[in-house]
């Protein structure tokens, strides 16, 4: 009978509690913008993962540790190369120029320059890896 009377106590508390619950709609939107998220987030989530990153990348150049004469033939090749597209582009569209035709050796780089009706054709070369470029300039 005691029993009885505490089973019938939580019978009536239960049913005293309101019928209908109160719930709201579970929306998940993800943190990041790749996937549909804040766009604003993706400054932080790059850097957090830049910061946890530790493994090193073996093709990375170390600064540090470059050789000087690699930096001086890189230099010179650079300037070579300026050289070459500012007398072409003197010749082609300025006051006329002083470069011929003909097959040139500058540095690492071979540079075939020939012209005809159509412009003038550059075509050029890297000696050591065997990368070509063709620039073909049309003549007004």
């Amino acid at each position: 009978m005691k029993y009885l009377k505490a089973i019938i106590i939580v019978a009536l508390f239960f049913l005293a509690q309101p019928i209908g619950a109160m719930a709201q709609d579970f929306v998940y939107t993800p943190i990041n913008s790749n996937f549909g998220g804040n766009p604003y987030n993706y400054n932080w989530l790059i850097n957090s993962a830049k910061q946890q990153d530790k493994i090193e990348d073996p093709t990375q150049e170390d600064s540090f540790n470059q050789d000087p004469l690699d930096d001086f033939e890189t230099n010179l090749n650079r300037q070579i190369l300026n050289q070459l597209s500012s007398r072409l582009v003197s010749q082609i569209f300025g006051d006329g120029g002083d470069l011929e035709t003909g097959s040139y050796n500058l540095g690492s780089y071979k540079v075939d320059i020939m012209e005809d009706a159509s412009g003038v054709t550059v075509n050029i070369q890297d000696i050591r890896n065997g990368n070509y470029t063709n620039v073909v300039i049309p003549s007004y």
